[in-house]
């Protein structure tokens, strides 16, 4: 029996198997990660085109907050995103060169992102990050002048 114990222990059959058993938990949450990185800024980007297209709505002559926020709304859900989405439209002052100033309209759209693989991961490893992520995006523009007749 002490021969069969030294001659595995000069061995290294079986060595490969152990390292991929301590590397794979790592890569698999890298990986993890990585994909729903990859969702969050997906969204990230729809919110903020969300906001611009809310903006640019709102930089119409004719137009109301109620417009917005449908806009705003279509925009999200044609995107993919699953969830409320809250819209604010803020009367601004834009103030250009030489002190000239104009009226304009800040949208702001909120969402809360919800983590799909990573959070709870990252919680069974002790870690903080919680699985919601709220994402805000803002665009401010100008309003737009009605032609004259």
């Amino acid at each position: 029996m002490a021969a069969l114990i030294r001659r595995l222990r000069k061995s290294e059959q079986g060595a490969e198997v152990i390292e991929m058993v301590l590397v794979l938990p790592l890569l698999l949450g890298l990986l993890f990660g990585l994909v729903d990185f990859g969702f969050l800024f997906q969204q990230y980007v729809v919110m903020t085109n969300a906001a611009a297209e809310g903006a640019r709505v709102a930089s119409l002559p004719g137009y109301g907050a109620g417009d917005v926020t449908a806009r705003v709304a279509d925009y999200a859900t044609n995107g993919g995103v699953k969830g409320a989405v809250n819209t604010v439209t803020t009367p601004v002052v834009l103030v250009g060169p030489g002190g000239a100033s104009w009226p304009g309209s800040q949208v702001t759209v909120t969402h809360v992102y919800t983590y799909q693989f990573i959070g709870p991961l990252a919680a069974l490893l002790g870690g903080s990050m919680g699985p919601n992520v709220t994402l805000t995006a803002r665009s401010t523009v100008r309003h737009q002048v009605a032609a004259a007749p």
